[in-house]
């Protein structure tokens, strides 16, 4: 038996990405899922197409020597477990608790339809076409899971394309295929634990449920919140390139072996893995898009053009196989079809949005793919069946994005759709709504009591993991607790509510912890591990001219991304401030200070906080030659043009707002005289932040800086 070459299977690595990424290309720029392309492209690489037109070489590229076909496939199997840990990263279950009755309904007669059609077919397959016919009833089992599970991937990318992500008819089918996926993934699991014990008793069956049972039991309780730490410990411990990732994949990894151990497919492991690794509060854009990059780049193209090398299309030209193949898509779109649309109408959907369902979750595409694979691998499909299932998913899933397009194009926009999609659109546009994890850097002074106070509140109303630096004395900065020297986390129950027309509060669990630092120098190497604000209050503040202490300036100068900076004046010298704050505002019309009042909203609704936008003419740097030139009305309709954008702000945070108007007056002045009047405890100013050495905020900031009686909290951009 000739030896395996590496060379060869570099080659065939490399043969695989580069047809795989054409093909992929190709198929998206018509309105095709990439995975499509991926299977074309294997389909032309085997003996489909290349093998048909040169034999000798398709053999020669692609041997039928087991050893050199068991390196690729190692690949293959890996890249099954990569993607279903995408897969469950991307299963955001909240989904599902959004349109429970719709997507159970749809999910469950989805499943039921195409799993008994799938099943009874299977039973009425002639013996020749089984791999194993004494067990005939573990492949009907198994043809029947594979006909009955949608493509939650392809699906979400038509949806999201289309722009119905947000929509009732979009949230349902990505819900509908969310359950669709967990529970065929839990199938398939069982069925493969029956498959190992090679019969289908009483004994068998209650080992693999009661084994995968405990797995999901033990996984969505201790499970996840170990996988929180390990994120969270490996993200601020380790100082070398994309910690995370490995520690993701030794996650998958485990979890995977443990329901190996236990007699159920790794498949499972890898898929829970993926949902809680999805569900870690400190998963940043960053890193997600680095795993993601890494099995869209590699795994991903190998995977599916590697299943489609194995089918072999050219089985076809028997018209009994054509025939069962053709059957087999009618039997699985029909299916599914009915099942979808039928559930729709249960859920209480109009027939319009049950024939979007239909026809949304009738793609196959990835998933029926990655089923049909370990199928193959685990002896329980020939290579005949594997070769029809190959077929079915991609006329399916080739089908589902014009017909779903079709049937969206025909649903009218409901208000309620409309006040959510303006809602999505304002958060995605946001300041605050867009902080996924916040730094805060504090000592024991009144200024580091005031930054932590107003940092939990700003993570409560947001409900965002805060990370504490403490400088100085190991005392608890919000009292006189002591803390030990090692870190500590503390877990909140954030804020879980929305409105219909207000930004979304917390979803998640905070997971809150605080160090002690010994110098400000580790702020900045803490600041580096994905925060998205900066929260400082220490002693010193202010020095000359305006500018921040040399302390505070070198904190700033190793962030690069928005920071506040504390300082406590009148009341707050004494103790920090209760859940009641009287909030200043001033505003100028610009993004800066816009920002300023995103974080006084978002401050104010967490207790019982009044806040006052202030708009002070001379803020917007209008002289009063340009004024005349403008003319009262002109100013005036700019005027109440930027107060309204306010007011709507304050309105998306369902936080109520007052509003003041000072003219003729100094900026600073102004704010000074407004905070002395009102008699605010705390000015929230939005300000610039010019590059230099020096940490400095402009005039009017170093003005306020210098003579407010009142706390202050600068948001700089």
């Amino acid at each position: 038996m000739q030896a395996p070459s590496e060379a060869l299977f570099l080659a065939q690595i490399v043969l695989l990405l580069l047809v795989g990424r054409l093909m992929g290309e190709a198929m998206q720029r018509i309105g095709q899922p990439a995975v499509i392309g991926q299977l074309i492209a294997g389909i032309l690489l085997g003996p489909s197409v290349f093998g048909a037109l040169w034999p000798a070489a398709q053999s020669v590229v692609f041997p039928a020597n087991p050893q050199q076909k068991s390196m690729i496939d190692a690949v293959s199997q890996l890249g099954i477990l990569m993607l279903l840990l995408l897969t469950g990263m991307e299963t955001d279950l909240r989904l599902v608790k959004k349109a429970r009755r719709a997507a159970i309904s749809t999910s469950a007669a989805g499943i039921v339809v195409p799993f008994a059609c799938g099943f009874a077919l299977g039973e009425l397959l002639p013996a020749a076409m089984l791999p194993k016919p004494d067990q005939r009833i573990i492949t009907s089992l198994f043809l029947g899971t594979a006909l009955s599970i949608a493509s939650v991937k392809i699906m979400a990318m038509v949806v999201r394309e289309m722009g119905f992500m947000r929509r009732n008819v979009g949230i349902t089918l990505i819900a509908s295929a969310i359950i669709d996926d967990t529970v065929g993934w839990i199938i398939v699991a069982i069925i493969s634990g029956l498959a190992v014990h090679g019969q289908v008793d009483a004994l068998s069956l209650g080992q693999s449920v009661l084994g995968t049972a405990i797995f999901l039991v033990v996984s969505f309780t201790l499970g996840r919140r170990l996988v929180f730490s390990i994120i969270r410990w490996t993200n601020d411990s380790f100082v070398s390139e994309m910690p995370v990732v490995t520690a993701i994949l030794v996650i998958m990894g485990t979890m995977a072996l443990t329901t190996y151990l236990i007699g159920i497919n790794t498949v499972l492991g890898a898929f829970v893995a993926g949902i809680l690794v999805g569900e870690s509060p400190i998963l940043t854009r960053h890193i997600d898009q680095q795993l993601r990059g890494l099995v869209s780049a590699l795994f991903m193209p190998i995977f599916f053009s590697l299943a489609g090398l194995h089918a072999d299309l050219t089985i076809l030209g028997n018209s009994t196989l054509f025939s069962l193949t053709i059957g087999l898509i009618l039997i699985a779109s029909l299916g599914k079809f009915a099942g979808a649309f039928f559930g729709g109408a249960l859920g209480g959907l109009s027939a319009r949005e049950s024939l979007a369902l239909g026809c949304g979750m009738n793609a196959r595409g990835s998933t029926e793919v990655i089923v049909a694979s370990i199928g193959l691998s685990m002896g329980l499909l020939s290579q005949d069946l594997f070769t029809m299932i190959v077929a079915m998913a991609v006329v399916t899933t080739m089908a589902m994005p014009p017909t779903l397009r079709w049937a969206f194009s025909r649903l009218p926009l409901h208000y309620d759709e409309r006040v959510r999609l303006e809602r999505d659109a304002f958060e995605a546009a946001g300041f605050v709504t867009n902080i996924e994890r916040l730094l805060v850097a504090v000592d024991d002074s009144a200024n580091g009591k005031l930054a932590w106070h107003l940092a939990d509140m700003l993570a409560r109303s947001c409900g965002i993991p805060m990370t504490v630096l403490h400088l100085g004395r190991p005392e608890l900065v919000q009292g006189t607790e002591t803390m030990p020297v090692r870190p500590f986390e503390t877990t909140v129950d954030a804020v879980n509510e929305a409105t219909e027309t207000g930004v979304r509060k917390a979803s998640a669990r905070r997971l809150d912890r605080t160090f002690h630092i010994k110098s400000e120098a580790v702020v900045a190497s803490e600041a580096r591990k994905g925060y998205d604000f900066l929260m400082i209050g220490v002693e010193s503040t202010a020095a000359a001219r305006g500018t921040f202490h040399e302390q505070i300036a070198r904190m700033a100068a190793g962030y690069d991304g928005p920071l506040a900076v504390a300082v406590a004046r009148g009341s707050h010298l004494q103790k920090p401030p209760e859940r009641h704050l009287n909030i200043l505002v001033p505003v100028r019309g610009n993004k800066v200070s816009q920002r300023g009042a995103e974080v006084a909203l978002a401050l104010a609704r967490v207790g019982t906080s009044a806040v006052t936008a202030l708009y002070v003419m001379g803020a917007v740097g209008l002289g009063a030659a340009q004024r005349r030139l403008r003319g009262p009305s002109m100013t005036r309709r700019r005027e109440e043009s930027i107060l309204k954008d306010i007011v709507e702000l304050a309105d998306r945070y369902d936080t109520p707002i007052r509003t003041a108007l000072r003219l003729d007056m100094a900026p600073e002045d102004a704010i000074l005289r407004q905070a002395h009047l009102g008699r605010y405890d705390l000015v929230v100013m939005g300000v610039g932040r010019p590059a230099g050495e020096t940490l400095y905020f402009g005039r009017i900031a170093a003005a306020v800086l210098e003579y407010s009686q009142h706390s202050i909290l600068f948001v700089s951009s």
